[in-house]
């Protein structure tokens, strides 16, 4: 009987194999038979955006994977920016439709797409928008066009900036699990949502002052696209001049209200078609099949560009968090290879644990006295994700760029109340006076907490030495603009803590004068693997990612933000150098 159950499960598994194996053969036909009909570019094409997926700053696809893909859509902000700049030196390509609704992006990607948008403008060739609904951050790259429309029973958004900040004083106290906080003296609005329900004056005045800023730079642009001042735009907002077609017809907002039909109508008379004649668009998913293969920059000697995205956590880092390890081997392949002379470090992240960022800042350190080294801010490069390019010869930010937030805080659970409640009494054991240090079902002790906050303390006058001896400054003068405090690009630049406003590409040109390079290619790290490949690794690396996915369409993109924030602050290990509050501005 084993012997047949045995045999049985040979069975099974041979076929399963079987299986598995013929799905690949398959799959490499379907990718064979997708190259073999490439993508052609008619003449007298217009170039269709739409950006549906999230957008990233760099997804990281291995060119050699056959599978890179496969299971996602996700397309990096470098790849948007090459294609469109493609675009603007293709013949065949005469325009863009845009047509974007709900741009999943942050504000300093919509920007860095806006400007691209823009260049391609500045080539003669035309750009035309129109949608069914304006999100304010969809209006924003929108108002880039040469001409801009609303389906007619449409809406749009244009209303100013908001965000809110979750406080869990009360949550704590019902269900007796509270967060014991441990921080610098004068840090306060890091911590702030676990002693308190409301929010203070000084936290409220930061926050308004920082998205006061990023609204202003949105203005500046919008006004010069559609040529109106700041102050006629802040009075359509505070009015709600947009809040209809017609109404943000007459506000100047956008052009005309029209159905899709009639605004293809418009395309067909631009490109000079008869209204009978079908017009050539080229979608911009396949129009990156055409720009991927073509470099806009080449040259035997490479500038190197590292991507640092996501939270910052110890471990080995991927396309979701920032680990030390492939950022660490991507700094030290780019200063071994002789051909990169020079290295452009990307970060957008909110920060996270203090002992990896301190360790990424080393290797920043020690590449830059081989090689020169720029630093280029994303959406947000905040606490944490400040720390690791402060060492950096030259720092770049987009004014829309939440930045600074220089302090450090310790966070950690304790259930004591909740224990007592349900009836747990923990008990210890120790060989030494502090063997016994913390425990989830006892209160924190002063001998603990005098202990935690001695670390506290050294990390924070580490962290001010490091951008005081980064930017040039002195300790007192870091310290005055540290504290937690948040700032935009704009503000950071007066305050001295980035050198210039600027793009990616920005600082990859400052990198190429800094290095004395004419012509140069790009050489991007790190190459993460596809999710085919994790699937293959292990099984539950895709079948996480599909949980996220039912999850999130289950409970709704709002509720599944609190869930992931909540997460994240259950899953702070050691002490943080992190943005002190989660922002989702809109």
């Amino acid at each position: 009987m084993k012997f047949l159950r045995n045999l049985l499960a040979a069975i099974l598994g041979c076929l399963m194999a079987f299986g598995i194996l013929m799905a690949m053969f398959f799959i490499f036909i379907t990718l064979i038979g997708s190259a073999d009909q490439g993508v052609v570019v008619k003449q007298n094409s217009i170039l269709e955006l739409s950006f549906t997926e999230p957008i990233r700053d760099y997804v990281g696809r291995d060119d050699t994977d056959p599978f890179a893909g496969l299971w996602s859509n996700e397309v990096g902000l470098d790849d948007i920016i090459h294609g469109i700049n493609v675009a603007a030196t293709d013949d065949n390509i005469k325009g863009i439709s845009l047509t974007t609704s709900f741009l999943q992006a942050g504000l300093a990607q919509a920007q860095e797409i806006r400007k691209a948008l823009s260049d391609f403008k500045s080539t003669g060739k035309f750009i035309y928008a129109h949608s069914d609904f304006f999100t304010q951050k969809d209006y924003y790259l929108a108002s880039v066009a040469d001409e801009l429309y609303l389906n007619p029973v449409g809406a749009m958004d244009f209303k100013g900036l908001a965000t809110e900040v979750l406080y869990f004083k009360d949550l704590q106290e019902k269900a007796g699990v509270k967060m014991e906080v441990i921080r610098h003296g004068k840090y306060k609005s890091a911590v702030e949502p676990y002693l308190s329900n409301t929010m203070s004056e000084e936290n409220r005045e930061q926050i308004g002052e920082l998205i006061g800023s990023i609204w202003g730079q949105m203005l500046e642009d919008i006004g010069a696209s559609r040529d109106m001042g700041t102050d006629r735009l802040n009075i359509i907002a505070d009015t709600l001049g947009g809040r209809t077609p017609e109404f943000a017809v007459q506000s100047g907002l956008i052009d005309g209200e029209i159905y899709f039909d009639e605004y293809e109508t418009l395309l067909k008379a631009q490109m000079g078609l008869e209204p009978t004649e079908s017009l050539n668009y080229v979608k911009f998913e396949d129009y990156l099949q055409v720009s991927g293969s073509k470099r806009l920059r080449s040259g035997r000697d490479k500038i190197a560009v590292i991507y640092a995205e996501g939270e910052i956590y110890y471990g080995e880092g991927g396309k979701e968090f920032i680990g030390q390890g492939l950022i660490t081997r991507a700094l030290q392949k780019a200063v071994e290879n002789e051909d990169i002379k020079a290295i452009v470090l990307r970060v957008n992240s909110p920060g996270g644990s203090a002992l990896v960022s301190d360790i990424i800042w080393r290797q920043v350190e020690l590449a830059k006295k081989e090689k020169p080294v720029v630093v280029s801010f994303g959406n947000v490069a905040a606490s944490g994700g400040y720390y690791i390019g402060v060492a950096a010869d030259k720092i770049f930010a987009e004014p829309t760029t939440i930045t600074g937030s220089i302090g450090v805080f310790g966070t950690i659970p304790n259930a004591h109340e909740l224990a007592g409640n349900i009836g747990i009494n923990a008990e210890q054991v120790g060989t030494n006076k502090n063997s016994v240090d913390y425990s989830l079902f006892e209160p924190m002790s002063k001998e603990f907490r005098d202990v935690v906050q001695e670390g506290i303390e050294d990390t924070y006058e580490t962290f001010l030495a490091r951008v005081a001896a980064g930017r040039n400054m002195s300790l007192e003068a870091v310290d005055a603009l540290a504290q937690g405090r948040v700032w935009s690009g704009v503000d950071a630049v007066e305050n001295g803590l980035v050198d210039e406003l600027g793009s990616l590409d920005d600082a990859i040109e400052a990198a190429a004068e800094m290095a004395d390079l004419g012509d140069f290619g790009i050489r991007k790290y790190p190459k993460y693997k596809s999710d085919f490949q994790r699937f293959m690794d292990d099984m539950a690396g895709a079948k996480s990612k599909m949980g996220e996915v039912l999850i999130q369409e289950e409970i709704g993109g709002e509720a599944y933000r609190i869930l992931k924030e909540f997460k994240n602050i259950t899953e702070q290990k050691g002490i943080q150098a992190r943005m002190p509050f989660s922002l989702n501005i809109k």
